[in-house]
């Protein structure tokens, strides 16, 4: 029992460590004056400055994340994205300069709620937010379908978006992302749940007003 606590109080320091550099990596760079360049990367003498981490702590945080969040290349140490571009030296160009381009045909996913869908297949297009970009899936059946309010799958053509003068990237932690994804690169909905199937033929019957035709 005791070794239980021990072990769960190890976890929460850890995530808390996670946390700090992963604030300071993709957004805290203005309010602290961390210096990075056009890819996120900045060095690692200024990031345990500014965290108060130890070498050992930033080692062990970039070697136990579960989703491979950063990348120490050298000197320097960067999360691989999921940055704000607001006010700091990163780039969308910087950052897809770092990362591999996709070029396979292959259809790609990506997870929402009926209600989002909707406005997304009536010709809004899926739009990164706050995000640099939107986070795409290789598969149906990954993670991404599983998620706490994500009703549908929107399947998405990389060829399509690619006659959109758009490019779809591969972060070093398989993280698949485009700039933006408009309706008519989508080109059929998948549901995930009870709510999704419940509104799967009209949101297929909505591809027609923004989006592509249905694909079978």
């Amino acid at each position: 029992m005791a070794t239980s606590r021990h072990q769960e109080k190890e976890l929460q320091a850890l995530t808390r460590k996670s946390k700090k550099l992963s604030w300071l990596l993709r957004h805290g760079a203005r309010e602290t004056g961390l210096a990075m360049d056009s890819a996120g990367f900045a060095n690692i003498g200024d990031v345990l400055r500014l965290t108060g981490l130890s070498r050992d702590d930033l080692d062990e945080v970039v070697a136990e994340n579960n989703k491979s969040r950063y990348e120490v290349r050298g000197k320097q140490v960067r999360a691989v994205q999921g940055h704000s571009l607001e006010g700091t030296p990163v780039t969308l160009e910087g950052l897809e300069r770092s990362w591999e381009e996709v070029t396979s045909d292959s259809l790609l996913y990506h997870g929402t709620s009926v209600g989002s869908a909707r406005a997304i297949l009536s010709g809004e297009g899926i739009h990164s937010a706050a995000r640099t970009h939107v986070h795409l899936a290789a598969t149906a059946e990954s993670k991404v379908g599983k998620r706490a309010g994500v009703d549908v799958l929107l399947v998405v053509s990389p060829a399509r978006l690619r006659d959109s003068g758009l490019r779809v990237f591969r972060a070093p932690n398989g993280v698949l992302l485009a700039r933006a994804i408009p309706a008519e690169a989508i080109v059929n909905v998948v549901a995930c749940n009870g709510p999704g199937r419940f509104a799967l033929a009209e949101l297929k019957g909505r591809m027609g007003k923004g989006a592509a035709s249905p694909v079978a």
